[in-house]
């Protein structure tokens, strides 16, 4: 997937602009956070979008389309700020896997709305109107596969050159991923919670000093 297929919009009918789009989806990702799928209908999104419901479709066909666009956003926004940390050159991989997971903690807190809607969809998979777009849903999986693999390469790379334990490269992602992807849960950005930086910094050092078995 090139980087231009990174941004292209998952679901939608072509607008006047990408700044259109965003501002639904941000709308959308707020409604959807606050009030679950069900609870959330297009007008409810054009209310929080300050907008006619018009305006909603002159994008999307329908609720569907716009939560699992949300969704591909996110992750697609996710590979894009955490894969050149990866692959930067000068930087051992314990330094690189800190910022990448400083970088998706902040992620979670920062863009708390979208990423809820995330971490809904692995439940919305079986209900009828999300199901019938199985080729979206395939994208989903394969942009997560995707995003796992990159944090994969890098534990790999630590393994190989001894700055990581021995371990199951597959297995400590999906628990490192895991624990990152539950903050959007707890994290209340409109309730005075925890500072950004400090949650990030313990939960990316927490995930190195694990690799490296301390």
């Amino acid at each position: 997937m090139s980087s231009s297929e990174i941004g292209r919009p998952a679901l939608g009918r072509p607008g006047p602009g990408e700044d259109g789009r965003k501002a639904i989806l941000d709308a959308a990702a707020r409604a959807f956070a606050r009030k679950g799928y069900f609870a959330t209908s297009i007008d409810a999104i054009a209310d929080e979008l300050g907008a006619t419901k018009g305006r909603v479709y002159h994008y999307y066909r329908g609720k569907a389309e716009i939560f699992l666009d949300v969704v591909v956003t996110g992750i697609r926004d996710l590979i894009a700020a955490v894969e050149p940390i990866s692959a930067r050159t000068g930087a051992g991989p314990a330094e690189r896997m800190y910022e990448m997971a400083h970088l998706h903690a902040s992620m979670m807190m920062l863009r708390n709305h979208a990423q809820r809607v995330s971490v809904q969809a692995i439940e919305m998979r079986s209900v009828a109107e999300i199901a019938i777009h199985a080729d979206v849903l395939a994208d989903v999986l394969a942009l997560r596969r995707r995003y796992e693999q990159i944090f994969i390469d890098v534990v790999e790379e630590g393994v190989r050159l001894g700055d990581f334990a021995a371990t199951d490269s597959g297995l400590v992602v999906k628990s490192a991923l895991g624990a990152l992807n539950w903050i959007p849960i707890w994290y209340a950005p409109d309730r005075g919670s925890l500072d950004v930086e400090k949650v990030a910094d313990t939960f990316a050092r927490f995930i190195v000093n694990g690799l490296k078995g301390s």
